[in-house]
């Protein structure tokens, strides 16, 4: 069938600095030079895309990583500094809703001027005008100036224009937002029927469970590169370790910062009913200084294992999980738990937290080296990345013998259309009428 839209090679730059004029007499008085000492920024590099015509196509970043730059290039709104764009098809883009609406003219005058911007002759647009403004929902207000519709108004109006321009290919930036919850349905279903059609269709959104639901693939940009590209639960998996990262290094640029501002002797409660630990603050950031803790016991390494470890780094929902504990006693210790805490990263909640007193397995007491291992013979969880803490006290929590605060993770990867973060054993039946 071939591809709808391709791209090879596609750079995009834009010069960005403090010697940009600052008014139009500026710019006429010194002309072509206006552009000297502006540094370009490369909002894309080097993307090679190939989207079929039955495709849809999600793409997916961070701020500021280039989606909406590369919608606009496939768009033609935005010509690429290198590389070429190929386009087969007619192209409605719903990225910026109403862009076209002049605020003096009538919904009604509005229909036909933006219409025909989009590529509608006059008498289309009066077969599908009843259409576009059914579907916007403001009948009433059709012969009324757009400068006085309210923001969800306009927008409706707008996207009922372009989704009944009849595209080939519809290009949507974080739009299916629009109005209250019943239209947000309508605009899904109506992106559902140009699927059942075979349309192409490339969506912007930050929302990960939307792709899941309607993406046939996705693609991840960072820092305007091309990192991923593929199934939704693989690209969305390869979209959290890339902001994971980003987050990573943003942190360890405040600890450096910081790192002597805190004393170690500065402690704050966790209260961690699950783990049940007192924390220092150096503690938190991943600190060993052993002025912190009673090394009584010691925690020498935390290991994350499941049966498909040596095929790949996540589970899959429902698979199982050993988290093991290895340890070192300098004495023997009696007065001892083992706790742990899984968090979902990407909220900081905690999901659960346990320890060897709250599962009946009290340990009767440590010595030498050795290892606790806590088995999850399934982790009920759908998709994202977690953290374990794990925390080595005394029974009445009162003394803190060693302590790992999040500084391990593993993820699970959803392969299918659910959402949500539990991944509930489900099964479906049709019983025969009794």
């Amino acid at each position: 069938m071939g591809s709808a839209i391709r791209l090879d090679g596609v750079s995009k730059s834009f010069l960005i600095g403090s010697d940009r004029p600052a008014s139009l007499k500026e710019r006429i008085v010194r002309g072509r030079r206006s552009t000297s000492g502006s540094a370009p920024f490369w909002a894309l590099r080097d993307v090679d895309l190939a989207i079929e015509t039955w495709q849809t196509v999600g793409l997916l970043g961070h701020n500021g990583s280039g989606k909406s730059t590369l919608l606009k290039v496939v768009g033609g709104i935005l010509s690429p500094t290198k590389g070429t764009v190929e386009r087969h098809g007619r192209i409605a883009s719903l990225l910026e809703l109403g862009a076209g609406f002049h605020p003096d003219l009538t919904g009604r005058e509005n229909v036909f001027l933006n219409g025909a911007i989009l590529g509608l002759s006059q008498q289309e647009l009066r077969s599908r005008f009843d259409a576009i403004v059914e579907f916007a929902e403001i009948e009433q207000f059709i012969d009324t100036p757009v400068r006085s519709y309210s923001s969800g108004m306009y927008m409706r109006l707008g996207f009922a224009v372009a989704v009944n321009v009849d595209p080939d290919i519809l290009l949507i930036d974080e739009v299916l937002s629009v109005g209250d919850e019943t239209f947000q349905r309508k605009c899904l279903d109506r992106v559902r029927q140009f699927q059942k059609d075979g349309r192409t269709i490339v969506v912007v959104t930050h929302s990960a469970d939307l792709l899941r639901q309607i993406a046939d693939s996705v693609a991840v940009l960072d820092g305007g590169r091309l990192v991923a590209y593929g199934p939704p639960g693989e690209a969305i998996r390869s979209f959290r370790e890339h902001l994971l990262e980003r987050q990573l290094d943003r942190q360890a640029v405040v600890d450096e910062r910081h790192a002597q501002e805190i004393p170690e002797s500065a402690a704050t409660d966790a209260g961690g009913a699950s783990v049940g630990t007192r924390q220092t603050a150096t503690e938190a950031r991943g600190s060993t200084q052993e002025g912190n803790r009673d090394l009584a016991v010691r925690i020498d390494s935390i290991e994350l294992l499941h049966d498909r470890l040596a095929e790949r780094s996540y589970l899959l929902p429902g698979e199982g999980l050993t988290i093991a504990v290895h340890y070192t006693c300098r004495e023997r210790i009696d007065d001892v738990t083992i706790g742990l805490s899984i968090v979902n990263l990407a909220d900081g909640k905690e999901l659960f937290g346990t320890n060897t007193e709250y599962l009946d397995a009290p340990l009767a007491y440590l010595e030498g080296s050795g290892t606790v291992c806590f088995d999850l013979a399934a982790v009920p969880l759908l998709d994202g990345t977690f953290a374990v803490t794990v925390g080595i006290v005394s029974r009445d929590f009162g003394r803190v013998y060693d302590w790992s605060e999040q500084r391990h993770r593993f993820e699970v990867m959803n392969p299918s259309r659910s959402v949500g973060v539990v991944a509930l054993p489900v099964t479906v039946s049709q019983p025969a009428d009794r």
